[in-house]
């Protein structure tokens, strides 16, 4: 959000980004644009969802605006009935398929209600963009709404890349169900490396015990939430990235994810779940080994090939650095702008 948002700072647009603030938020860092926490008395569950929409209808209903962009389903409901009361265009950005994030896909009820806000909203979008190509042939086909693709890709920099990493390999990102958090921490004691997480999430907890269990404390470090500047250096010294999803539900199986792009960008292999996207990319620049399972054995074999292949991890870093002159923010960036100067206010 802060990538898209200083894009179009740049591009001469005044941004407000709105968030949430939580118990463990850290301090906002000054950016070229305006940014808003909001706090709630509840951070999860259904209520969460109706507070924060209702805390969200009326701080855009009081606040004058011209363009409102909503950021997936669960903002929605608040943004696209603030633009039709008002008379404002709304620009809707779709980072994943929320009614079927495994969190929603297999719960029947709370899967109705996120499918219905779906079908009510986007037949009437007009100016819409998404992270890949299959979901946008997805939404299009479900419910007759056109999606522009404009993929979350990283901001090219110049690096100065390590010759050799240093004795970690790397997860960045959500700590979530269906993120293949558990299994990696069990393929642990067959490794000779460390595995470090940055992030949190609902199964943080969860990871930490099994880590404890497992008597993994020396090999296993959380890092919890990094700030960008520290995770980028993080990465860079990594051996590898691993970005393996479970199939529950279609979000995850046709996912894009951010880390994707950030470990092509700092030159380290990775590996990921053989799903569409991610196979579709690696067919083009062959930057991943591509895994068909989340068995502990599975896990294993693909880390130790790169691990132990000095061979294979130079061509593959190789391939990265090719990959990053195309699949790169700048880039994507055009696409943005070329969506929002669509809109005649």
């Amino acid at each position: 959000m802060q990538r898209i948002c200083r894009s179009l700072a740049k591009a001469g647009y005044e941004v407000t980004l709105i968030g949430r603030e939580l118990p463990d938020s850290k301090p906002l860092i000054q950016q070229d644009f305006q940014q808003v926490r909001m706090k709630l008395s509840v951070n999860k569950g259904k209520l969460f969802y109706l507070l924060y929409n209702w805390k969200l209808f009326w701080f855009l209903l009081k606040n004058d605006f011209d363009i409102i962009g909503s950021v997936d389903v669960d903002t929605l409901v608040a943004a696209h009935s603030v633009a039709t009361l008002k008379g404002k265009p709304l620009v809707f950005d779709a980072h994943e398929y929320f009614s079927e994030v495994p969190e929603v896909a297999h719960r029947p009820k709370v899967k109705w209600v996120w499918e219905k806000v779906e079908s009510w909203i986007f037949p009437k979008l007009k100016y819409a963009y998404t992270v890949n190509q299959s979901l946008a042939n997805i939404f299009e086909e479900k419910y007759g709404a056109p999606f522009e693709v404009i993929h979350n890709a990283t901001v090219l920099e110049d690096k100065d890349f390590p010759e050799q990493p240093k004795d970690y390999i790397l997860y960045q990102g959500a700590i979530n169900v269906g993120r293949g958090l558990e299994q990696i921490i069990r393929a642990m004691p067959y490794l000779e490396t460390r595995l470090v997480i940055c992030g949190k999430g609902d199964v943080f907890e969860d990871c930490q015990n099994l880590v404890k269990e497992l008597n993994l404390e020396r090999k296993v470090e959380f890092k919890d939430f990094v700030p960008p500047q520290e995770l980028k250096e993080i990465t860079l010294h990594a051996i590898l990235g691993l970005n393996i999803l479970a199939h529950q539900g279609e979000s995850y199986y046709y996912s894009l994810a951010n880390r994707f792009f950030d470990y092509m960008h700092s030159g380290i292999p990775q590996i990921c779940s053989n799903f569409p996207e991610y196979r579709h990319f690696n067919d083009k620049y062959n930057v991943a080994l591509l895994v068909d399972d989340l068995e502990t054995e599975t896990i294993v074999n693909a880390l130790k090939k790169i691990i132990d292949n000095d061979t294979l991890r130079k061509e593959l870093h190789q391939n990265c650095l090719n990959a990053r002159k195309e699949l790169n923010w700048q880039n994507e960036e055009k696409k943005l702008l070329k969506l929002f100067q669509k809109i005649s206010l």
